[in-house]
């Protein structure tokens, strides 16, 4: 008997053939010709010497085979996607969505030429350090402000600039781990200054500091907000203010790592008190750093606040070239600034729109929308449930929210399936029910969400 495979056409003649010319205009010769070469592979492997299938021989079964390679393999690897897990600021899922005016302000930078460094009044060169630093000032009431590329770089950077080879006293309940499972130390370290541990890990005094700075030449002292853990308890810490008077004392600058960037006044979005730029720097502090990403709801970005001769040290850091933002990221940073500046971003910004939503809008949203899944033959109850901030903020507070709930028969293999797809959906498994949250599914998504809940479900997701 005839060995089925050599029924199979070779390369050349494949390639010849008119639904192939059409292929290789769309993808390139070289992609095509790879694409049929893996599907011939496959092919050859799959079949057995003496069967193959019946269409072996034409042309268009391998046509079809290599456009639907080569179309997965045009699939973007970062896509955008429906966040149904309740989390706002998942830092997984990317943080902070952009309001509409930051990213119009970033395309039209990304687009063309910008005065990035160019100062259109002299007719020179500029610094793209002007860009934002009027905008934070106001808002924060810092002297001076500089935008690097991430909070962490902001933190890398004001301890190189002040205590390159000397010390920085960090109390020991503050050498936390952040994301990536970065750790405090490791980044100090990294910055060229040698970590002073002072008091211990449930209770730091203002007595330890003090002795700290006058025995381990400390050059700096580096206060970290806890915003991603509670500490409770048999515990004691400094206030700001105090360590404000205890470096001012020692001629020693005082650093406040305070992460979230929350500008927004925590009571109109119904979340307990936060510390803020502002309050710190009130208090003493002379340099503060902060995320752009988190709770201000810009891009990433990190935020430099302080006084004048401190923020001008830093910018004068070489390390500040190395750690420089690009005129995309300072456009949508600039656009998000001006959104507080004009009293919107309540409004605009996605997050603290989220964050201030009241709960009886979205139960009245899940109970529409499973009251139109219910209609289309899926198992689905609107429930209560709760959420959280996210992004390492907020630590062990709830977001009281509403959701929708599937009752399916293979909830890991239904929210395997809602990933699968375009747009993939990331939810959340509880009980045995696929849940979606409300609060981080946005009202223009939900059309998408039923199409992908149909999609998902008609592919066996119910088992």
């Amino acid at each position: 008997m005839t060995d089925a495979r050599r029924r199979i056409p070779a390369v050349d003649t494949l390639l010849g053939d008119p639904v192939f010319v059409d292929l290789m205009e769309r993808y390139g010769r070289d992609r095509v010709v790879g694409g049929l070469r893996t599907v011939l592979s496959e092919l050859r492997e799959r079949i057995s010497a003496d069967k193959a299938p019946q269409d072996v021989e034409r042309p268009e079964r391998y046509a079809r085979s290599v456009e639907a390679l080569l179309a997965r393999e045009d699939i973007p690897s970062l896509r955008p996607l429906i966040n149904a897990t309740g989390v706002v600021l998942h830092t997984n899922l990317g943080r902070a969505p952009l309001a509409r005016a930051a990213v119009e302000a970033m395309t039209r930078a990304a687009q063309g030429y910008t005065n990035l460094e160019y100062d259109l009044d002299i007719g020179g060169r500029g610094s793209r350090y002007d860009h934002c630093r009027n905008l934070l000032v106001e808002l924060t009431g810092a002297e001076d402000a500089l935008v690097v590329n991430n909070n962490a770089a902001a933190l890398v950077l004001a301890l190189n600039t002040l205590a390159r080879d000397a010390g920085v006293a960090v109390s020991r309940g503050e050498l936390v781990e952040i994301g990536g499972g970065f750790r405090i130390p490791e980044i100090l370290e990294r910055s060229g200054a040698r970590l002073v541990e002072v008091g211990s890990t449930n209770r730091t005094r203002a007595s330890d500091y003090s002795e700290a700075l006058v025995s381990d030449g400390v050059a700096a002292i580096l206060k970290v907000h806890r915003s991603n853990f509670h500490m409770t308890g048999f515990t004691e810490d400094v206030s700001i203010e105090a360590l404000a008077v205890i470096g001012r004392a020692a001629h020693v600058p005082l650093v406040y790592d305070l992460g979230s960037g929350l500008l927004a006044d925590p009571a109109a979005l119904g979340l307990p008190n936060e510390p803020r730029a502002r309050e710190a720097l009130g208090a003493g502090a002379d340099v503060v750093v902060m995320s752009g990403d988190k709770l201000l709801g810009g891009p990433q970005a990190g935020i430099v606040l302080g006084r004048e001769p401190v923020v001008g040290a830093l910018r004068r850091n070489p390390l500040t070239r190395a750690l420089r933002v690009d005129k995309v990221t300072l456009a949508g940073l600039e656009a998000t600034l001006r959104l507080y500046h004009h009293a919107r971003a309540l409004e605009e910004i996605p997050i603290l729109r989220m964050l201030a939503t009241p709960r009886e809008t979205l139960e009245a949203r899940a109970r529409a929308l499973a009251t139109r899944l219910s209609d289309a033959g899926l198992d689905a109850k609107a429930a209560p449930g709760d959420g959280a901030v996210g992004g390492g903020t907020y630590p062990g507070v709830t977001l009281p929210s509403w959701t929708v709930r599937l009752g399916v028969e293979d909830a890991d293999g239904t929210a395997s399936a809602l990933r699968a797809g375009e747009p993939p959906v990331v939810a959340r498994i509880e009980d045995g029910d696929v849940v979606l949250d409300m609060r981080t599914i946005a009202p223009e998504e939900e059309d998408g969400l039923v199409r992908r809940l149909r999609e998902a479900l008609g592919q066996g997701g119910q088992g």
